[in-house]
């Protein structure tokens, strides 16, 4: 975890505040790779993921963008409510689970609302190595959209559009249009609400393969794992664990002294994934890809269950 202190905020839209980051030891901090988060340890204890936008290679400061939730369980209202200038909060290093794919030629970024955080850094990162990309930002109004004045600059408005006031109804048409042209090169990746996202990707995958669209989650997937068999857990250690309906494969290693680095619980974060060394996993989380839950061995021990009556893990 890194000290970090607040050094200025802005109000970007009636609802989203950003807030840059400087290290409080004037250390300077690691480049990261675009699409990455960190760990918030916000006022009052309460830790959430936020999307890292400002350019990647900047390591004089790290930006956030909050955006206040209407139902807000007090990360989000407390970091608007609660941060100014001068204070210090703590969070983690950035991690990736939403990452630019090197090999694509071309790069399709679609995003709504707050869902424009981890394309702006892939935006910036983009720019410096001079990929070809497109950057698609859907927004209630021009109001309701952050970063907008950025967007515009010399820097991004050639590869920026613009679509504010699409109505619902309108969407789906706007969003194929988005994903004209698309060939076998072109890489697309999206992030905004559930029904937004699934919508980009409907349309994406009738002429890409699944592996070629890359979604960026910050809601749980249901059913959470409360439900599901009772499974044994093995470490590699050679200790064996029971895992019941109703717990979950962290909390049964920490009541037997084993703590496995967890975040959001929720499985979408990625802190808690661990190596599968046999057995097969139940997927329920939102951290892992297609790809590496097609895989089989990693599993996001918060909310993940096993399909087979072990599991062995790797610590």
């Amino acid at each position: 975890m890194i000290r970090v202190t607040v050094s200025d905020t802005t109000t970007e839209t009636s609802v989203v505040k950003s807030i840059r980051l400087r290290r409080s030891d004037g250390r300077p901090f690691a480049p990261y790779e675009a699409g990455a988060h960190v760990d918030v340890l916000g006022p009052g204890g309460i830790t959430r993921q936020y999307s890292l936008c400002s350019p990647p290679d900047d390591t004089d400061s790290y930006l956030i963008a909050v955006k206040r939730e209407e139902n807000s369980r007090g990360g989000s209202a407390a970091l608007h409510d609660q941060v100014a200038a001068g204070d210090e909060l703590v969070i983690s290093e950035p991690r990736n689970l939403f990452r630019i794919e090197p090999a694509a030629d071309r790069h399709v970024l679609v995003g709504a609302g707050i869902g424009i955080t981890p394309l702006l850094s892939m935006a910036h990162q983009l720019r410096r190595t001079g990929a070809w990309f497109r950057l698609h930002y859907f927004a209630t109004n021009r109001e309701k959209a952050a970063f907008v004045p950025l967007l515009e600059s010399a820097e991004f408005a050639a590869d920026v559009e613009f679509h504010f006031g699409v109505d619902r109804n309108e969407q789906p048409k706007a969003v194929v249009e988005a994903l004209a042209d698309l060939d076998a090169a072109t890489h697309v990746y999206t992030c905004g609400p559930k029904e937004f996202m699934q919508r980009v990707t409907d349309v994406a995958t009738r002429s890409l393969p699944e592996d070629n669209v890359h979604i960026e989650h910050f809601q749980p997937l249901e059913p959470t794992a409360e439900a599901g068999d009772e499974f044994e857990v093995e470490l590699d250690t050679g200790e064996v664990f029971r895992v019941p309906p109703g717990r979950s494969i962290v909390e049964v290693l920490a009541d037997g002294g084993i703590e496995v680095d967890t975040s959001c619980r929720e499985g979408i974060c990625g802190t808690c994934v661990l190596t599968v060394l046999d057995g097969v996993p139940d997927h329920r989380d939102n951290c892992l890809t297609r790809k590496e839950k097609a895989a089989g061995d990693q599993i996001a021990t918060c909310v993940s269950r096993a399909s087979t009556a072990r599991l062995v893990l790797e610590l």
